[in-house]
């Protein structure tokens, strides 16, 4: 007998499934269309904090998620012997204006508080070859922000729940505890029950550049994020569409990023894009995760609504879905419950 189902192998699928697995949990995970067939499947792979600012619990979640994902990721790794491409290198910002600057450092002294000691955001100069371009002198770097390849993430993850003998199959029987992590079709099927929108899927477009700057950390200026991935090549991303005709289709958004990224950072200037992809996030009403008991299906559970965050929040979802499914403890803020989104 299976333990534990989940529907869905995007990232918080996998990662809820490890989490119980790894506790000893007998794990079957259904996808019909095969792991990171999704948004988890996509190029860019930036864990980054949110400001430390106007204090919340979804940040207070975010950062110790962002703390345990060196564990994390350490012991996926171990267990299945599939690199993910994690390295917590931090992230540069570009201070456009003097009052940007004021607040920065406004910002500094909030994050020695409110980051616990556990990671910096400093204003520095700008400076060496790997920086933005900045009006005022300045750039911001935090310690906290990582980077892993979104695709190697979803491989290592199935890699190390088969070493721990679950099942990773197309279809299936739904048995024991059920978590539905089915992304776009979840939040659809969620708002046509509720006659109202309790999400959406936002289409994303990014590129991946042939430029190896494996060691230096991501850069993130005029809304686009630069991410260099472990193994040589550099991710560009993304657009937020909410419009669209075809959901996999690149177009001419994505040359404007990737124009846009050039122009700010000189660095990438000449560097071949070898592929560009495209994609729905799912992204709930709330803007937070989506955690707890399925509203629609009586005994059941969801985690949803990852959008632009759910790789970096998804070592601390999967320990509190682990614990709800397993141990009928209940540690999700209520601003993750589907209610809010509901």
């Amino acid at each position: 007998m299976t333990d534990v189902t989940v529907m869905g192998a995007g990232i918080f699928g996998l990662s809820v499934a490890w989490a119980c697995a790894r506790r000893g949990a007998r794990v079957r995970v259904i996808d019909p269309n095969g792991p990171g067939a999704g948004a988890s499947g996509g190029l860019v792979g930036a864990l980054a904090p949110h400001v430390p600012e106007n204090w919340n619990d979804k940040k207070a979640f975010q950062l110790k998620s962002l703390i345990m994902a060196e564990g994390f990721w350490a012991e996926v790794t171990a267990a299945g012997g599939v690199q993910p491409g994690y390295a917590r290198l931090g992230r540069i910002q570009p201070v456009m204006d003097e009052s940007g600057l004021v607040l920065a450092r406004a910002r500094e002294e909030s994050a020695a508080a409110l980051w616990q000691g556990k990671a910096a955001w400093r204003v520095e100069p700008a400076e060496g070859k790997w920086c933005p371009e900045s009006p005022t002198g300045h750039v911001i770097r935090d310690t906290l922000s990582a980077r892993l390849h979104p695709r190697r993430a979803c491989e290592a993850l199935v890699a190390a729940l088969r070493e721990r003998g679950a099942e990773m199959v197309r279809e299936g029987p739904q048995e024991g505890r059920v978590l539905w992590a089915t992304g776009v079709a979840g939040l659809e099927e969620l708002s046509h029950a509720a006659g109202r929108a309790a999400g959406n899927g936002v289409k994303g477009q990014a590129a991946l550049l042939a430029l190896d700057a494996r060691e230096a950390p991501q850069l993130f200026a005029d809304g686009v994020h630069v991410v260099p991935h472990a193994d040589g090549t550099t991710a560009i991303g993304s657009t937020s569409e909410r419009d669209y005709d075809d959901p996999t289709a690149t177009d001419a958004l994505l040359d404007d990023v990737i124009a846009r990224a050039c122009a700010a950072i000189p660095a990438l200037a000449g560097a071949p894009v070898i592929e560009r992809w495209a994609g729905l996030r799912p992204r709930a009403r709330s803007r937070a995760p989506m955690l707890g008991a399925h509203p629609l299906r009586r005994g059941e559970f969801i985690a949803n609504g990852g959008f632009k965050i759910g790789f970096g929040m998804a070592p601390k979802v999967a320990e509190v879905m682990a614990a709800l499914m397993l141990d009928g403890v209940d540690r999700i803020p209520e601003g993750f419950r589907p209610e809010a989104s509901l």
